[in-house]
């Protein structure tokens, strides 16, 4: 019985070596979650056995426990490196389409081939789908992520449809002696221009040119324009701007009526196949209708000038923010969310089943995944730029290996003192 129990012992001490030994090996293994071994006493005993004689019949392994506590954050420069702070796991799929999820705290994650948020396994990371504007989650649940992946452009282009302008017109401006002609600086008093698309994404200037009308005690100015340098409404005002005596428009809230760029006219301009498909209409104020024109004593100043057309861009920029929520940063101007990092919990995370390359699976002893968004409720927040260090506490560790190193050799003592023992014995005559 005692060769047993010194067996059971130094499978004891050979178990906790090799969990401290794993420990120790990992120690720079991103999200990796230290283990401790458990042991527990074995004792059995029959109904007409003494108890207060019964010795115990050694020591077995109850559990191989992981555990789950923060690991300390290191920062890089990758926006796609991910850390979390607080409970929760990444959810991974082996294929697109796949329902056979893993999770795992490491978030080393990179673009594959096709643009794809992928960790160095080659899994692809889950995301909750999103409105593109506000970034608003749709659904929260397991069944309807996605694997995330990254756009290189900002989608099909849109046509220019809205110029918002509003500006100082100098009110000592002296009515122009000929009149107006683009070729002739002399013949107008300002201008301007911006960019606006057609439907292929195709830039083109528009040009909008000010003219002082007399008698100057009107307060009016005409209003022509230009695409890509040809005028415009056969070169007559497409807009007049009325002030009153104190520089400011004289029909607030809406300044003027608003100039037209006949689509007519501009798609005869065009030479690439693409179209206007609807007038321009140049506003007099901003975007947000707060700011309108003005006629000062000051020198001719734009305040605001936009326009809701957009071409083709390239992806310049990626943010990531505490609650997962992806928005992409095009050339354009444009920016979009794309997706909303997934994340679930479980009631016991120390029941997963570890799978390896630092992931685990759900199994009965550790509950159904509840999924939900990061930083809300009891779910952690995603830390971008950052990646989650192993959790081993090295000297700990050392201090762990020196004792079940001392642990065998107790048990392996007492294994050669109970052998001693029985050739003792054999040696009687």
């Amino acid at each position: 019985m005692s060769f047993n129990i010194a067996l059971s012992g130094i499978s004891a001490a050979q178990k906790d070596l090799d969990t401290t030994a794993n420990n120790i090996a990992n120690v720079n293994t991103t999200g990796f979650k230290e283990s401790r071994a458990e042991f527990a006493d074995v004792y059995a005993s029959s109904v007409f056995q003494s108890g207060r004689t019964k010795v115990g019949d050694g020591v077995r392994t109850a559990a191989v426990a992981q555990q789950f506590q923060q690991g300390a954050l290191q920062f890089t420069n990758n926006a796609l490196d991910l850390a979390i702070t607080g409970d929760g796991f990444f959810v991974t799929a082996s294929e697109i389409g796949s329902r056979d999820y893993s999770y795992t705290r490491a978030g080393a994650f990179k673009l594959d081939s096709n643009n794809f948020l992928v960790n160095n396994n080659g899994d692809f990371l889950q995301g909750y789908p999103v409105d593109s504007s506000t970034g608003s989650t749709t659904s929260v649940s397991l069944s309807t992520t996605n694997p995330i992946q990254i756009p290189t452009t900002a989608g099909a282009p849109s046509a220019t449809s809205q110029i918002y302008l509003s500006m100082n017109l100098d009110s000592r401006a002296a009515v122009p002696a000929v009149g107006f002609s683009v070729s002739d600086p002399s013949s107008y008093n300002s201008t301007t221009s911006t960019t606006i698309y057609d439907s292929l994404g195709q830039a083109h200037i528009a040009s909008v040119y000010f003219t002082r009308n007399a008698p100057l005690t009107d307060n009016s100015w005409s209003v022509y324009a230009a695409f890509d340098g040809t005028v415009l409404n056969s070169g007559s005002p497409i807009s007049t701007l009325q002030f009153t005596p104190s520089g400011v428009p004289n029909t607030l809230p809406n300044p003027f009526a608003n100039g037209v760029l006949s689509a007519g006219e501009l798609n005869g301009l065009l030479t690439n196949g693409a179209v206007f498909d609807q007038n321009v209409l140049l506003r007099y104020q901003d975007e947000s209708g707060t700011r309108n024109p003005t006629q000062y004593a000051s020198n001719f100043e734009v305040g605001s000038l936009s326009q809701n057309g957009t071409t083709v861009g390239r992806l310049t920029g990626l943010d990531i923010d505490a609650g997962g929520k992806l928005m992409a940063t095009y050339s354009n101007g444009d920016q979009q969310f794309l997706s909303q990092i997934s994340m679930v919990r479980f009631a016991n995370p120390q029941g997963l089943s570890q799978s390896g390359n630092t992931s685990w699976r759900a199994s009965l002893a550790s509950g159904e995944p509840l999924a939900g968004e990061p930083n809300t409720g009891t779910f952690g927040s995603v830390q971008s730029s950052a990646l989650e260090q192993s959790n081993v506490n090295l000297t700990t560790e050392l201090v762990d290996l020196i004792s079940a190193q001392r642990n065998f050799q107790a048990n392996s003592r007492a294994l050669e003192v109970n052998s001693s023992l029985q050739q003792t014995i054999l040696q009687i005559r």
